[in-house]
């Protein structure tokens, strides 16, 4: 069984680069990188500019916002909602991610990110974003399979 390792060309629905709408908390955002950016906000007038970025706007943004203060402690269960909600709204691109079938899914970098993929220089990472996208593959396939 062989890995994924990049999420881009015909696995770039796998980023949270990857633009489509996606509703979260109330609020509607471009991609699931704006979605996860804004909930470090502490305020929903501070989440609701992130609505208007794009993938590259949010993560610039998300880095200059004050963090609330649990970040730590709830960033990895935000992330799996807002996955939850990206794939759940969308038929079309939950159907590709469960079409990847027992793959590994590896969000491999170049950035150094060792947190939520894994990084291609050294090899080395936690790879939450790609355990979380194969969890949420496993929920969608066996809600398919009823």
């Amino acid at each position: 069984m062989n890995s994924i390792t990049e999420f881009e060309n015909e696995y770039e629905f796998l980023s949270n680069f990857y633009e489509v709408s996606i509703e979260y908390d109330g609020l509607t955002y471009g991609s699931s990188e704006a979605a996860f950016q804004a909930q470090k906000c502490m305020t929903n007038e501070e989440r609701l500019a992130f609505t208007k970025y794009n993938p590259d706007e949010s993560k610039i943004a998300g880095k200059r916002v004050k963090l609330r203060s649990d970040w730590e402690d709830v960033k990895i269960r935000i992330m799996e909602e807002i996955l939850r909600a990206k794939f759940t709204q969308h038929e079309d691109i939950a159907q590709k991610l469960i079409n990847t079938g027992e793959r590994i899914l590896i969000e491999g970098n170049d950035l150094g990110d060792v947190f939520w993929g894994i990084d291609t220089a050294t090899g080395e990472g936690e790879n939450h974003l790609g355990k979380i996208l194969m969890k949420i593959r496993g929920e969608l396939a066996a809600m398919k399979a009823k």
